[in-house]
């Protein structure tokens, strides 16, 4: 037994309502006008999902009310994350124009409760609440992810974070990014072996442009770093570095002109 995609969204959305004060929540939800009775509900709903996912009725209560409890430092978190699109892409014109539009934004409220819950070590719960948000914005973050503040993902659509990435704070990444494993490790048997750390680390403060991919548990991005869009990288990157493609040759011909291009040989 596990919740429903739907109860997962209900759950995501009450969660948002709670945590991100610019969120409006759709009609369907018929949620209660008083925070107070939204927490409850809140609560309550999510003990049920726990308990469906394998919880017993004790476990999945208190796992509820200890998310409950977090829900002040969430805000602040994601208060954080509102400020970070605001900061860094000239065309946010309002805290509620992100909170309610930005699918890159949208995918961080989940993945927010996702790994509150994730460290509570309930099964399933944490990962349908990451696949909803993928279905929805494109964007596959693991609940395993540890994530700092002021994180923003602009676009979004494409970006892979991996089940044991480390990012840190004020971390901007664009449409398409990878932050992935190498190969795994095989035994005997060719089963593959679960090792501690697979995924990069990210510093604070680094830019990573779209389609760069980073692969490797060994792989760090130092602080204050820029990855250029398309950069492939599983190797660590000093503090401080600029990081992009060759410039590449333009071959040029007249429009119009009867003359074929040169090739890129010749």
């Amino acid at each position: 037994m596990h919740p429903s995609f739907r109860e997962v969204g209900r759950l995501l959305d009450q969660f948002h309502s709670l945590a991100a004060t610019g969120f409006s929540a759709p009609s369907s939800l018929h949620l209660p006008a008083s925070a107070d009775r939204r927490l409850a509900l809140f609560r309550i709903e999510l003990a049920e999902a726990g308990e469906r996912s394998g919880l017993t009725a004790g476990d999945a209560g208190r796992m509820a009310a200890e998310v409950a409890d977090e829900l002040p430092r969430l805000r602040e978190l994601l208060a954080a994350d509102c400020e970070a699109a605001l900061q860094h892409d000239p065309a946010a014109r309002s805290p509620e124009e992100v909170q309610a539009c930005y699918p890159g934004f949208r995918a961080i409220v989940a993945h927010r409760l996702a790994h509150e819950i994730l460290r509570r070590d309930v099964p399933m719960l944490p990962r349908m609440i990451s696949e909803f948000a993928h279905t929805g914005t494109g964007i596959d973050i693991h609940p395993g992810a540890e994530i700092g503040p002021s994180f923003f993902i602009d676009h979004g659509t494409g970006v892979v974070i991996g089940e044991t990435t480390r990012i840190g704070r004020g971390v901007t990444l664009y449409q398409g990014v990878t932050l992935g494993a190498l190969n795994f490790p095989r035994d005997s048997a060719g089963r593959v072996l679960r090792v501690e750390k697979r995924h990069p680390t990210i510093e604070d403060e680094v830019v990573i442009y779209s389609n760069a991919t980073i692969l490797g548990g060994e792989t760090v991005i130092g602080r204050r770093c820029v990855i250029g869009a398309n950069v492939w990288l599983t190797e660590s990157v000093p503090a401080g570095t600029l990081v992009v493609q060759p410039t590449p040759d333009l071959l040029r011909r007249e429009r119009g002109g009867g003359s074929s291009p040169p090739s890129p040989a010749q």
